[in-house]
Order: structure tokens, then sequence, then C-alpha cells
């Protein structure tokens, strides 16, 4: 099969698409709470006479396209959740839900997969094998709702892989990017509670002030990274929320601390854990005050089958042209398409959506993030040729 046919049909197809991307992004919802968004994706499924299976992680859905008889089975995924951002882009097809938003373009990613569905869908009897395609919720909070997906039996054990693909606004609508190996990091959740003896602020030595010790804390978990983390293994550790609800003249009696630690190497994840907490409680019991420790494991590090991304690369390079194909840096960004990839072969790749003019160049997880819809068709025909050519 030629991949001209597949830019054909994609963009036929194309202005639907972007009508359903505006809805889903009019229309968000949070992660573990896409029963809207569940039931449109599974109307535009029935629409077409596409089977699919649901339930999973609660809104979950499973489309199965099948060929001709024979053949493999392979997988495509599209998250469907939205995240906590008030939007401020003044378009047509803004929010809705007030405080809730696309702002990491799942909207986009599903569009895609639907997209890549009616392609593979209107091709069955020229290929041969069945084409998984996974509507995944709850992408952006733990547990992550890929981990659900694959405990709950969603992805069949006869899967040869599964690619997704994620926007990237860095990169102009046309493009993508790939890296095989090692890619994103792994994410865990840090929370500090730091309790003392608060009290007047002008008589700090009759109090345990809390305060000060967690200003020590946060500067001492930095040798975790900057002192303890082998050199050769990218590891962050950040702080990012410090509440302390006292006042001017008030020290409370305890502040809440979180954050992040991230890295790219399982047994130097399992050592720093161990090492953040006797920090965190040496440098608190030498200020005379105690912390409560709570680490909770997050998504683990995404790496790309380096046979199956070599593959996906060639087939972008056929699709799109090599000059459109770029190769990729690592990332500290976690993704819970990490769980896929380490039960199975996995692809995870960039989708340009930047405009060649300068806009839409607004990051993800921003209140301003928003596409180049030219982006759809390029993501719906690359997804559908490469499930194509691992099928065929």
């Amino acid at each position: 099969m030629e991949s001209k046919r597949i830019k054909d049909i994609a963009a036929r197809i194309a202005p639907e698409l972007i009508e359903i991307r505006q809805h889903l992004h009019q229309h968000p919802e949070l992660s573990f709470k896409e029963e809207q968004t569940s039931a449109f994706v599974k109307s535009k499924l029935a629409d077409r006479g596409i089977a699919f299976d649901d339930g999973y992680a609660g809104t979950g859905i499973v489309a199965k396209v099948k060929g001709k008889a024979g053949g493999k089975q392979f997988a495509l995924r599209g998250d469907m959740d939205a995240l906590p951002i008030q939007e401020v882009n003044d378009v047509a097809y803004r929010s809705t839900n007030p405080g809730v938003m696309h702002a990491c373009g799942h909207d986009v990613h599903t569009s895609c997969a639907l997209g890549a569905a009616f392609i593979l869908h209107e091709l069955r009897d020229e290929w041969a094998g069945e084409a998984h395609i996974v509507f995944q919720p709850g992408e952006e909070v733990l547990p992550g709702g890929a981990s659900l997906m694959i405990k709950e039996g969603a992805l069949s054990n006869e899967l040869q892989g599964i690619v997704g693909q994620h926007v990237f606004p860095e990169l102009e609508a046309g493009k993508v990017g790939f890296r095989s190996g090692m890619y994103m990091a792994s994410c865990d959740e840090l929370y500090f509670t730091v309790k003392g003896k608060g009290g007047h602020g002008a008589l700090p030595h009759k109090n345990n002030d809390p305060v000060y010790a967690t200003a020590q804390m946060v500067v001492a978990l930095q040798q975790i990274a900057s002192r303890n983390a082998p050199p050769e293994v990218p590891t962050v550790l950040s702080i990012g929320r410090i509440i302390a609800e006292g006042a001017t003249n008030v020290i409370p009696n305890e502040v809440q601390v979180a954050g992040t630690f991230r890295t790219l190497d399982e047994e130097w994840r399992s050592k720093a854990h161990g090492l953040i907490e006797q920090v965190a409680k040496s440098t608190c019991a030498a200020n005379g005050v105690e912390v409560e420790v709570d680490i909770r494991k997050g998504y683990p590090f995404l790496i790309n089958q380096p046979d199956l991304t070599a593959r996906a690369k060639k087939a972008a390079e056929d699709y799109l042209g090599s000059e459109n194909v770029i190769d990729l840096d690592l990332r500290m960004t976690a993704e819970d398409f990490a769980y896929y990839s380490q039960h199975m072969a996995g692809c995870f790749y960039r989708l340009g959506t930047a405009s060649a003019n300068g806009e839409n160049r607004s990051a993800v997880h921003t209140p301003t993030f928003n596409i180049d819809e030219s982006a759809i068709a390029v993501g719906t025909g690359l997804m559908a040729w490469i499930a194509l050519t691992e099928l065929s």
C-alpha cells in the first residue's frame, strides 16, 4: 500500500477530525472523570461500525479494527484526560468547563487515534491482522491509567507492540521526532510534613521553628542530586510547594512541603528514596523538629524499544520525508506510556504542533497552549501508516 493513499484519506477526513478535536477541547474532563469524553469516542466508533470493549479503568476503551484473517496484532494509544488549568485562549472552541483545559494536547491525541481507527477500518480489506486502538483515561495522575489498563487486561497478550504520540509545540506542524532507547524519566511524588512548636515571631527562642527547619531541609535535599547521584545518570529533585500558615509575626506549628524526584535508573531510584528520607529526618532532627516523609512511587522510566522505534522512524521518513523527522533529546518529564513500554515493545514519539508563522508555541501545561490544526491530519495519517507497516 502506498503512503499517498493514507495521506489522501487523512486529508479527506481532517475536517471531521478537527471538529472532533474542537468538541473535545470545549468539553475537557479531569483524570478518571472522562465520562462524556468516553461516551463521545464510543459514539464516533459506533458511527463507523468499529467494535470496541469499554469500562477499563472506569472510562477506558479499546477499539478493535480487524483486517483480513491472519496477521499480527498491533496497538495505538490515545489518552483522554485534561488538566486543572483555566484556559485563556480566545478561540471559539475555548473550554466551557471552568478550571479544566486540554493543556497537554490529549484532545489531539484522542482525535488522531480516532482518525487512525477510521483509516484502518476503511482499508480493512487490504491488510491482515488486528489493530487495537487504546483510548486511555488518567494519564496525568497516579497511578496512571496505563497501569490500570494493563492490570485489567485491556492489552491482548498477542500484541506485537504499541505506539503513542504526543504534541510537541517546540516543533512545527508537519514534523515529528523520535528517540531510541531511554527517553523519559521515572517520576515520584515527595510529600513532607515538618512539625515543630509555633509561637510569636518575636520570640523564636521559645519555639521549635518548622519554617527554618524546612528551609534547611530543602537545601539539604539538593545534595542528593548534586553529590550522591551517579554522574552518568540524569537526576532531578525539585520542591514545588511549601505551605506555612503563619503570619509576619506568627511561626506556625507545621509546614507542608511537596516536590518531585525523577531519574533514569531503577537501582539508583530505590537508593535515592532512602536518602531522601534520611536527609529529611536528620536535618529536621538537628533543628529540633520532626518530619513525616511520604514518597509516592510514580511512573517508571520510558524506554523506546530500539527495533520498533527504528521501524517507526523509517515509516515516518517514508511518509513525511526524512527532512521532517528529527532526533529527540532525553527528557526528564514523565509519561504513563512508560508502563506500556515496560510491558511490551513500545515507541513514543513527538508530533510537531507549532505554526510556521511563530504561533502556537506555548508550552504544554500552560493556559495558552494551542496547536496548528494541520498537525491533526499529519498525526492521524502517520499513526495509521505506522500501524500498517507493522501489520504488513
